[in-house]
Parts: structure tokens; sequence; C-alpha cells
């Protein structure tokens, strides 16, 4: 006898946890949140399909460990908002250029990546390993797509040129 459960595919459980995430749904975050305030990018080049990312601290600051690459960080924060995009294999992505938002947006970013994972897991909890992680990958595929497709902004932020303090008159 077959369970009702093992009818529904990886495909499936990957949209109903990105349809519950709503608006905690990590490219929506990028997307509302990051890429409507002031930007820089960041290019990280090809990273390896599944990476070990790790943060470490050196003499010389933080570095984000990616695979067998080192990148260094002008600090923490930058570095755990990095490292989300590094665990999801993304190309490129916006770095918000205001440094006070960092760390909160890495919260933001992290606690999402978290929720992901968990809801999948506890979405398939009778279901396999091996199935399990297809539905990871497919929710990291899914969401690298969507920031792909978002973009990274501008190679550098733009600035206000007028610097006028005055008005005329006076």
């Amino acid at each position: 006898m077959i369970h009702a459960s093992y009818l529904v595919t990886a495909e499936d459980y990957a949209e109903q946890v990105k349809t519950e995430l709503t608006n905690t749904w990590l490219p929506l975050i990028y997307t509302e949140r990051i890429l409507k305030t002031r930007t820089r990018s960041y290019y990280f080049g090809a990273l390896p399909r599944k990476p070990r990312v790790e943060l470490q601290h050196t003499l010389l600051g933080v570095e984000l460990k990616v695979g067998q690459r080192r990148l260094l960080c002008p600090d923490l924060a930058t570095a755990r908002y990095l490292s989300v995009f590094a665990r999801a294999s993304c190309k490129e992505v916006a770095v918000p250029y205001d440094i006070t938002r960092v760390s909160l947006l890495a919260d933001e970013l992290e606690s999402s990546w978290h929720r992901m994972l968990l809801m999948a897991d506890h979405k398939a909890v009778d279901r396999t390993g091996a199935f399990r992680a297809r539905i990871h990958g497919l929710l990291i595929a899914k969401l690298r797509g969507e920031i792909a497709v978002a973009g990274a902004g501008a190679p550098v932020p733009e600035f206000k040129q007028s610097t006028r303090q005055r008005t005329k008159g006076h």
C-alpha cells in the first residue's frame, strides 16, 4: 500500500515551503529590502555547487572561506551577509552601502535560510534523507535563480552630485 504522502513530489514540497515562507522568502527580502536601497555589487564568480562556507577571524580581519577560496570582508556583519549567498552559490549579489543596515539584514537572511531548510525537513519528515536533500536542492536552485534575475545592482552606488548647502538669495 502506498502512503498518500509518497504521491507528493519533491517539487511540490519545495513549492509549498516557498509559499508558506511568504514575506520571509529570501529572494523577496533581497528584492524588497535590499535592492530598493543604495547598494554596490559583489561578484563571487563561479562557486562550487554545495560549497563549504566558513567565517574565519584572522589577524587581517574577517574572511569568508568558500570552498578553497578566501574572501576578505570589511567586518563580521558583511561576512555573515555574504555567507548566505555563498551557501546558495550565487555568482553576484547586491550589498547595502549603508553599513549600519548590514547586520540586521544578515540576521534576516540567515533566519530565512534556516527556516527554509527546517520547513523542508519538517514537511518531509517521513521521507528519506535523499528525498529531503532533493527538496533542499530545489529550494536553493529556485532561490539562486530568483536572485540572479533580480540582479546585483550597480557596481558602485550612485551619489547625489548636488552639494549646495544654501538656497539662492542667502
